[in-house]
């Protein structure tokens, strides 16, 4: 008897790495110390393809999910620029959110459809599915889930939907309700314009009158005013950093990228005001949050103003939590924003997934 057991305990040893490995991640590739990781191409999510990257100088690295704004403009032709140097220590995974870039070219609407086509829901699903997928795909328990602006508020419904996919939360230029931020920014924007005795942007301010609007070019209108006195207050990013690399440059693509931002924007603004931003807001989830959550805003966002991202971030209850103000930084990347998000990606979200 104790022989049997004694062979039995032996077997189990042997079994046991193979187990693990198959529990972390079934169906996952190996994954030899600095073998790169890069895939471009169509997957199936929810249904329909959608283009999706991975791109990183060792698959043993943690992973990345960027989770991209607008709605309606992917980071997929921009990530070599942009994220220049972050490979050697995240393997980056975006994807093209249904409605923009490349899975609009797979899956063409008319931009000017007044069906609402797009929702959060629809949305935060696709990308719990390409989370994953990309979890399975690298062998990784869980993923840093990483959104800036209209993918910040993505990326908090896609935490929300499946924790334990994630090991922690970094967003960038929050957006946490649209009927509160639209007015902040509308008030904030309008006095700075005020002060500085600029007419042209106080009348056009006051022409559209404040949010809520019903006349989807109001918003526009007023991300124009912002863009002028964050140029004023907020260090510049460079040129390269929205240069496109090659692959993404041709005709066909720069066609398509710009019919998707067009469709995705109608679709968050809506013909009347009633499209998918009208929806947003953090609060109505209550102030559990299941996951370490990390927010990085500019001291000068005019979109998304920091006191309403710091008013719901004082709120959540949450495993772990840090808030951080950046100086002269506005609600774009800028060399002052991207430093701290590595910085903070590094030191503090990497250590909750390795």
């Amino acid at each position: 008897m104790r022989r049997l057991a004694r062979v039995l305990l032996s077997a189990l040893a042997l079994l046991m790495p193979a187990m693990a490995a198959m529990a972390a991640a079934p169906g996952a590739p190996a994954c030899a110390a600095g073998q790169p990781v890069r895939e471009e191409r169509y997957l199936t999510i929810g249904g329909i393809a959608q283009w999706v990257v991975l791109k990183g100088d060792d698959c043993r690295n943690p992973v990345l999910l960027v989770v991209h704004g607008g709605p309606g403009n992917p980071l997929s032709p921009y990530l070599d620029g942009l994220y220049a140097g972050w490979e050697k220590h995240f393997t980056l995974a975006t994807w093209d959110q249904r409605g923009a870039g490349r899975s609009f070219t797979r899956n063409p609407v008319a931009p000017d459809t007044t069906e609402q086509l797009l929702s959060v829901g629809l949305l935060a699903a696709d990308g719990v599915d390409f989370a994953a997928w990309t979890a399975q795909r690298l062998g990784k328990r869980r993923v840093i889930l990483f959104g800036g602006s209209w993918g910040s508020a993505l990326a908090v419904h896609m935490a929300r939907l499946r924790p334990g996919l994630f090991g922690a939360y970094v967003g960038a230029g929050q957006m946490v309700s649209h009927a509160e931020g639209s007015m902040a920014s509308y008030r904030k924007t309008l006095d700075l314009a005020r002060a500085a005795g600029d007419a042209p942007t106080v009348a056009a301010l006051a022409a559209i009158g404040a949010p809520p609007w019903t006349n989807p070019r109001a918003p526009g209108i007023l991300r124009r005013a912002t863009r002028i006195y964050e140029g004023k207050l907020a260090e510049p990013a460079p040129p390269d950093y929205f240069t496109r690399a090659p692959r993404y440059a041709g005709a066909a693509d720069l066609a398509d990228y710009e019919r998707g931002e067009d469709f995705s924007w109608l679709q968050f603004v809506g013909i009347r005001g009633q499209g998918m931003q009208a929806t947003l807001d953090l609060y109505r989830a209550g102030p559990d949050f299941p996951i370490p959550v990390f927010l990085l805003q500019g001291e000068h966002d005019l979109v998304t103003v920091p006191e309403v991202a710091r008013r719901w971030f004082d709120g959540l209850k949450a495993p772990h939590k840090e808030f951080v103000l950046l100086p002269r930084t506005g609600h774009d990347q800028n060399p002052t924003m991207l430093r701290a998000q590595l910085a903070l990606l590094r030191e503090k979200a990497a250590p909750l997934v390795d």
